[in-house]
């Protein structure tokens, strides 16, 4: 697997920013912290979501996004990007959603993580941006970023590498999960496999288990 790095940990508060006519709640802006962050079960210290329902939770107590992914959204989409521009808690770089799987545990400083599920696209990333196609380009191209979960609380820093300490024996990447999730939305054998998949968070269960009933 290649060596992937922290290039970033960002942290954030909530803040009250201008949607439209209306005024919306987000945590979506983070902030680089040099010296790092203590990563608990729930996240990192310093940091909190404003929409509790949807966000934060031990399956997402940490956002990744790669800022290998930067370069395409800065080709006429976003401006120029920097740590943190996705809502993530850690960029990464050399490396991205074809390269992890779901239930992948991987050491990070003295903490230890598991891949979670996808990061599904918020309409926040366009009240950030200005973008309102921004969310459905995200789930077109798959480059959503992910969730790690906590399997070992601890200190994670800038230049910290991911190293691999289990790969899941299923295989099946954020890239796949994605378009599972999006683009083989009636392929019952596909959701069938990413459900067999028990680290896959319980939202992500509940969501495909609901579309599979469906389709039966």
């Amino acid at each position: 697997m290649k060596e992937t790095l922290i290039a970033s940990v960002n942290v954030g508060m909530p803040k009250t920013v201008p949607n439209g006519r209306k005024e919306v709640e987000t945590g979506i802006f983070k902030s680089p912290v040099e010296e790092g962050a203590y990563l608990g079960k729930l996240g990192f210290e310093g940091d909190e979501q404003a929409d509790l329902k949807n966000h934060g939770g031990s399956d997402k107590a940490a956002c990744v996004y790669s800022v290998d992914r930067f370069p395409f959204w800065e080709n006429g989409i976003l401006p120029k990007l920097g740590p943190g521009a996705f809502g993530e808690n850690l960029s990464i770089e050399n490396g991205a959603e074809e390269d992890f799987c779901i239930g992948d545990t991987f050491a990070i400083g003295e903490a230890v993580v598991q891949l979670s599920q996808p990061r599904q696209p918020c309409f926040k990333l366009s009240v950030r941006y200005g973008v309102p196609e921004l969310p459905a380009k995200v789930q077109e191209t798959g480059y959503s970023g992910f969730y790690f979960r906590v399997l070992q609380e601890g200190l994670v820093r800038e230049g910290d590498r991911l190293e691999l300490v289990q790969r899941h024996e299923a295989g099946i990447s954020v890239m796949r999960a994605n378009e599972i999730m999006y683009h083989r939305k009636e392929d019952a054998e596909a959701i069938r496999s990413l459900l067999a998949v028990e680290e896959l968070s319980a939202s992500w269960r509940n969501s495909l288990e609901k579309r599979l009933a469906g389709l039966e």
